[in-house]
C-alpha cells in the first residue's frame, strides 16, 4: 500500500497545463483591463487640457460691448484656437423692439494631438445709442 500511495503524489502533467491556462487567461483579462483605463485616463485628462483652454480663452475674452462679430485665433499651450462671433438669428425676437443685441460666440479648441472641443454660446451686448 506504501507503494501504491508514492506514486500518487505530485501533479499529472494535464492539470499543470490547465492550472497555468487559468493564470494566463487571468492574467490577460487584467491586462486589458488595465489597458482599458489607461485609456481612458489619457482621454479624460485630453479633454480636461481641451476644457481649461477654452475656458481660459473665454475668460480673456473682450467684455460683451466690446466684442465686435468677426474671428480672431491663435494658440495657447500648444491648442489652437478659434472664436467667431457671429449674429444671432432666431425668428421669435424682435430686433427693433430690444436694446440688445444676440451674438453667437463659437469657441473651437484643437490639441495638438487632433481633438477638437467646440463650444456654443450666446451673448447679449447692448444696442448702440442711436
Amino acid at each position: 500500500m506504501s507503494y501504491r500511495h508514492r506514486h500518487n503524489e505530485g501533479f499529472t502533467l494535464i492539470e499543470v497545463l490547465v492550472a497555468l491556462t487559468v493564470v494566463a487567461i487571468t492574467l490577460s483579462a487584467i491586462g486589458s483591463l488595465i489597458a482599458t483605463t489607461v485609456r481612458g485616463v489619457r482621454s479624460v485628462g485630453g479633454h480636461l487640457a481641451l476644457t481649461e483652454t477654452a475656458r481660459a480663452i473665454l475668460a480673456g475674452m473682450p467684455g460683451r460691448n466690446d466684442l465686435a462679430p468677426g474671428s480672431f485665433s491663435g494658440e495657447v499651450a500648444a491648442h489652437r484656437w478659434r472664436v467667431d462671433v457671429l449674429p444671432f438669428y432666431a425668428d421669435f425676437i424682435d430686433p427693433e423692439k430690444s436694446n440688445w443685441v444676440a451674438q453667437t460666440i463659437v469657441v473651437r479648441v484643437q490639441s495638438p494631438d487632433g481633438p477638437i472641443l467646440q463650444l456654443n454660446t450666446v451673448s447679449l451686448r447692448r444696442k448702440p445709442a442711436q
